[in-house]
């Protein structure tokens, strides 16, 4: 009988089955929250890894941009792939000579394991035509990776860390929901960063369209969070470059500039 994995989350559980996992691992049917401790614990070391949910799951977690774009970041580089399909089954890891069932209880974790060849080998053809039939699940976020290293170049190294600061400050926060790109409208106009510049970059890199993120400054100008003032150019209509608007939103750190923004979208 292969040993059972005790651990405080189900990102513990998973990166001990997989660091003594081979044979590109397969997770079935997880939930919302297994999906993003499996997007936490992949890494340059992890084998790679096939996921298989159905749609709506999947649509739910991606739903996040942060894990989203952790995701996009292992499938571009080769660790993660993603298939939609509906098994209806308990959520599974199935390696070469073992199958886990990841459970949650009472805030901790467990990986319930067998390695009974039969069983073993019945899962793995059951769950591997699973996989073949499903379809592949395409992600629209870009990788994180990707946007950070366009962030900077594009707009500055000071934009680009109000930005990791303030998705790090999102990850601890408590009921406070800022979409990607009012995250990026943020720090921007935190850094006196153009309208133009901002949505041209976040459309280049994949954030949303530059219609997007116009309607989200209209949303935050509203409720006063953001300011813009004209500046002139040579050809063309004046370009808009972005301010912070409220006092409490200024000189703040990263954890206090996201609840102070949260409650204001919040009304």
């Amino acid at each position: 009988m292969e040993s059972n994995i005790m651990g405080r989350s189900a990102a513990d559980v998973l990166g001990e089955a997989l660091d003594a996992g081979d044979d590109l691992p397969l997770v079935v049917a997880p939930d919302p929250p297994t999906i993003e401790a499996l997007v936490e614990v992949l890494d340059d070391t992890a084998p790679s890894v096939r996921l298989l949910a159905d749609t709506d799951t999947l649509r739910s977690a991606m739903g996040n941009f942060l894990v989203a774009g952790r995701a996009a970041d292992h499938i571009e580089a080769g660790r993660l792939e993603v298939r939609s399909g509906d098994d209806g089954t308990n959520t599974l890891l199935l390696t070469g000579a073992s199958v886990f069932a990841i459970v949650r209880a009472d805030g901790h974790a467990a990986g319930l394991g067998t390695d009974d060849a039969a069983f073993v080998e019945n899962a793995g053809e059951r769950f591997g035509t699973a996989w073949q039939e499903a379809d592949p699940y395409t992600l629209r976020t870009p990788p994180l990776a990707r946007v950070r290293e366009t962030l900077g170049a594009e707009l500055g190294e000071d934009t680009a860390e109000d930005f990791d600061a303030v998705l790090s400050a999102l990850e601890t926060a408590d009921d406070v929901a800022l979409d990607e790109v009012t995250v990026s409208l943020l720090v921007a106009a935190k850094n006196d960063d153009l309208l133009y510049d901002i949505s041209k970059w976040g459309e280049d890199v994949g954030i949303a369209s530059k219609a997007t993120f116009s309607r989200t400054k209209s949303r935050m100008e509203d409720a006063g969070m953001i300011d813009t003032e004209k500046v002139p150019i040579d050809v063309g209509r004046p370009r808009l470059r972005l301010k912070l608007a409220a006092d409490r939103l200024r000189n703040v750190d990263a954890e206090e500039l996201v609840a102070v923004a949260g409650s204001m979208l919040e009304g």
